[in-house]
């Protein structure tokens, strides 16, 4: 086969190979056609002098809001994925039963970057969330779909990943914890991980996690008091480590109210860190304090995370979250995106969802892109 496009002489960091090191990958016909040193060029592939450049696999959003004028709160999938190195997007519960059809024709469809989906088990998806209105849609029980929600995922399993659900004060009210047990029927019906979303209780933290099944996640997990992980004396609850070890998986889902650094020091400082890094981004906080995936990485790396581990969360174990391990990974035969990235140094201010500010000395930036095995041009 020839190759079509090849990088050359990159810093390669592929997790998913424990490789770290100078290489080229090659692509073609939208896969990883080889990977390794001095790899042969053809009289019409395509040759990017990588110069010792960051590539690792395409970046993967796990907690994303990519449903662009169907729903309030959603963002343009492909804008942001040039700007942030994202080459999949993974939309938490934008749409539902109720209006899948219209997010698959009109943005899944369309979109260049690739978009995957966690299926709303609330029939219209998260549908009042703005600067103006904001309903909790697990609050009224009538809009919970779960046979609507079963037949719509076994119908688009190409690009249904997963059923969402969110619960506490904000999301749920009174109605408290019972979306999360409609929604975990649904999830058994249809063989899919469940994606849980967690804000101020009830229910709790701990009454979350109880529920939760080996392989799901749940997002938010760093977020702030109340319902933190951490105890007052900043330890990691006994109730998050017993979690891990039943095969919950931790998301950061930063959004505008769900990460803080108090927290994140904590969880780190107790040898806890997050399975995914993901943005949560949305149109109430890509201008901050989320901003994109990348900074999101960035305040991780920060923190303490090492640059291998950072970009593990993003790609490799997104991966496997998904339990689509064609993604997040440079292998040969895998999906053809890579992401190039550039970690630079000095003084970088960053801010979390309580308005705390930390100065950090890196800044992870993205500085192209290859989608399908071709390149795609940073905005």
């Amino acid at each position: 086969m020839q190759h079509e496009l090849i990088l050359r002489g990159a810093r390669i960091i592929d997790p998913s190979q424990n490789h770290d090191g100078l290489a080229d990958v090659a692509f073609a016909n939208g896969l990883v056609s080889g990977f390794g040193r001095g790899l042969p060029a053809g009289e019409e592939t395509e040759v990017r002098e990588m110069n010792g450049a960051i590539v690792t696999p395409g970046l993967i959003d796990l907690h994303t809001h990519v449903y662009w004028g169907g729903t309030s709160l959603g963002i343009d999938a492909d804008a942001f994925c040039r700007q942030s190195g994202v080459t999949t997007s993974v939309d938490t519960g934008s749409a539902g039963p109720g209006n899948f059809a219209g997010f698959r024709k009109h943005v899944i469809e369309r979109s260049e970057a690739r978009i995957l989906a966690y299926l709303h088990v609330s029939f219209a998806g998260i549908y009042g969330f703005s600067k103006t209105v904001m309903v909790g849609e697990s609050q009224d029980m009538r809009l919970m779909a779960p046979r609507e929600a079963v037949a719509v995922a076994e119908a688009n399993r190409d690009v249904v990943v997963g059923i969402k659900v969110r619960v506490g004060a904000h999301a749920s009210g009174e109605q408290g914890i019972a979306p999360l047990e409609i929604a975990l029927q649904v999830a058994e019906e249809t063989g899919l991980p469940l994606m849980a979303h967690i804000d101020e209780p009830p229910p709790s933290y701990e009454a979350v996690l109880a529920m939760l099944r080996p392989g799901d996640v749940l997002t938010h997990a760093f977020r702030p008091f109340p319902n933190s992980p951490v105890t007052a004396q900043g330890a990691v609850k006994p109730a998050v480590r017993q979690a891990r070890e039943r095969g919950i998986l931790f998301d950061i889902g930063h959004g505008k109210g769900s990460f803080a650094f108090k927290t994140a020091r904590a969880m780190l400082a107790g040898g806890f860190q997050p399975d995914t890094i993901s943005s949560d981004v949305h149109a109430l906080c890509i201008d901050g304090p989320a901003f994109d995936q990348v900074t999101t990485m960035s305040k991780m790396l920060c923190l303490g995370m090492s640059l291998t581990e950072v970009v593990a969360a993003s790609t490799m174990n997104a991966a496997l979250a998904l339990k689509r391990m064609e993604h997040g990974s440079l292998k040969v035969g895998s999906l053809g995106d890579a992401t190039v990235l550039a970690v630079r140094e000095g003084a970088f201010d960053y801010v979390d969802v309580l308005g705390e500010h930390m100065t950090g000395d890196r800044r992870i930036t993205s500085d192209g892109v290859v989608l399908r095995g071709r390149w795609w041009h940073p905005a």
